[in-house]
């Protein structure tokens, strides 16, 4: 389990974090729900490793991999579809291992015809689910999701909600997902641990799996 222990961190004259404290259970995804501003994305760059904190303690990442799925898919202009994964995976498999798994993920997003395209040829949404193959083809076991299905409109959205679920399944990783779409956090979490205020603290924890009634959570995600 990963967990943050009195985690303060600033800027400048801002006061993002203070005495913070949250956890992420092992496989399980756990959703950071909060409005735009109020340090989500800080949450999950410290607890990557990404940027320091002023106070307080990070624990469990001492064997942890992470992967990044992002807002925008982030591809390199360049490279095609396979190279793009291609591009991650260099130092981590051999060619023939490489080949396979590239192969399996581009088919699992359903992009196979589209291997050799650049993502100028794509949609906005096939480019995310490049993004997505990418992601979950590097063998990390924890994923960190920031608002990645933003800007979607409804149907890709409700698409791209499936595909990631069906990708999750098969490898079962320990997952961060950054939202403030009521629906989202719903639909895919485990546990969501609603962020509110300056400094940021989590005002509520909402275990999904033991409430049941999606429709209760979501109304509680809207009073917020």
């Amino acid at each position: 389990m990963i967990k943050l222990i009195n985690v303060s961190k600033q800027y400048d004259d801002l006061e993002l974090l203070k005495d913070f404290n949250i956890s992420l259970e092992e496989n399980k995804i756990t959703c950071l729900f909060g409005p735009s501003g109020i340090g989500k994305t800080t949450i999950a760059n410290i607890i990557a490793g990404l940027i320091p904190i002023d106070k307080g303690e990070v624990t469990g990442t001492e064997h942890a991999v992470f992967s990044y799925v992002f807002q925008e898919p982030r591809l390199l202009d360049w490279y095609s579809i396979y190279d793009n994964i291609d591009f991650v995976l260099k130092d981590v498999y051999d060619n023939e291992k490489r080949k396979k798994i590239i192969n399996s993920y581009i088919e699992m997003v359903e992009l196979t015809d589209y291997k050799n395209y650049k993502p100028r040829a794509l949609s906005g949404g096939m480019a995310q689910r490049v993004s997505l193959a990418r992601a979950f083809a590097y063998p990390s076991n924890v994923l960190i999701m920031d608002e990645p299905f933003k800007g979607l409109d409804v149907k890709l959205k409700k698409e791209m909600v499936s595909l990631f679920q069906r990708l999750w399944r098969e490898s079962n990783r320990t997952v961060l997902f950054i939202t403030h779409d009521v629906e989202e956090a719903a639909e895919l979490s485990n546990t969501i641990h609603i962020i509110k205020n300056k400094p940021a603290s989590v005002v509520q924890t909402i275990d999904v799996d033991n409430t049941g009634n999606k429709d209760s959570i979501k109304n509680v995600l809207l009073s917020c």
